[in-house]
């Protein structure tokens, strides 16, 4: 076969500098336009590592196994057994006070409801207040609502003053509570109640008594319950009517509304 001999081949036997010889090869070949490598087999240079395609001659690769974490066990349902709830209101008290489910956190100690069953008037508000102890309504929205029963002509005994949650809670999650079992509590509670009206004081606790969000609270006219029902108004919390003077002037035409 016929040997070419290169420029390099040229300038090593004239005894030229060889780099120089390099450096003016490469020059060549560019100025000829070859200024890159070529392979005959071609590579996917754009395919992912996991989507190349393995070797003939290499094992198969043993499928990633991937942990799938415990599954988290549901909460308890708030009241625990439903067939053991307090059958009495009197007994729905000392329940209220140490059924561990109820415990779902909150400030202060957990408060009783307080009054009789068969009350003119039963009033739910969503928790204690903050300064209450051991009486429920003990501090100022409490000294408010004395004012609006002898307004309304309702002595003490003749109402059943409740709460939605044993403790005072700010900032509860009542859409949660209520898929919990706090609506059933609620229900639970007013059946054993037996009230002749319900005054709902919090609009945040309707849900529980099965009113929409969307609703205005003033539709809210009664509560039914097990083939039952009670005639319930609803309006804003006390702590607003505290604040507001102006929402006093409304509730008041709107009880005498109701109540006319």
């Amino acid at each position: 076969m016929r040997q070419v001999k290169t420029a390099l081949d040229m300038g090593k036997a004239a005894g030229t500098d060889w780099k120089a010889d390099i450096a003016g090869a490469l020059d060549w070949w560019r100025e000829a336009g070859v200024d890159h490598d070529f392979l005959d087999a071609g590579h996917g240079w754009l395919e992912e590592p996991e989507q190349a395609v393995a070797s003939p001659t290499s094992a198969p690769r043993a499928p990633v196994q991937v942990a799938t974490p415990p599954e988290t066990p549901p909460p308890p349902s708030l009241g625990g057994d439903r067939g053991a709830w307090p059958a009495t209101l009197e007994k729905f008290a000392a329940w209220w006070l140490e059924e561990p489910t109820l415990d779902t956190g909150g400030m202060g100690p957990r408060i009783p409801p307080r009054g009789k069953s068969g009350a003119r008037l039963m009033v739910l508000v969503p928790e204690p207040e903050a300064e209450d102890q051991d009486s429920l309504l003990s501090g100022p929205q409490g000294k408010l609502l004395d004012a609006m029963l002898a307004a309304m002509n309702i002595a003490a005994d003749d109402a059943y003053l409740a709460s939605a949650l044993p403790r005072h809670t700010p900032l509860a999650d009542w859409q949660a509570l209520g898929a919990a079992g706090l609506a059933e509590i609620t229900a639970h509670h007013i059946a054993l109640a037996a009230p002749q009206r319900i005054l709902v004081l919090g609009r945040n606790i309707l849900p529980l008594l099965g009113h929409e969000p969307a609703q205005d609270p003033a539709a809210l006219r009664e509560f039914n319950h097990e083939g039952g029902s009670v005639a319930m108004m609803a309006a804003g919390s006390l702590e607003n009517l505290l604040l507001q003077p102006g929402r006093r002037a409304i509730f008041w035409r709107r009880w005498l509304d109701w109540t006319g």
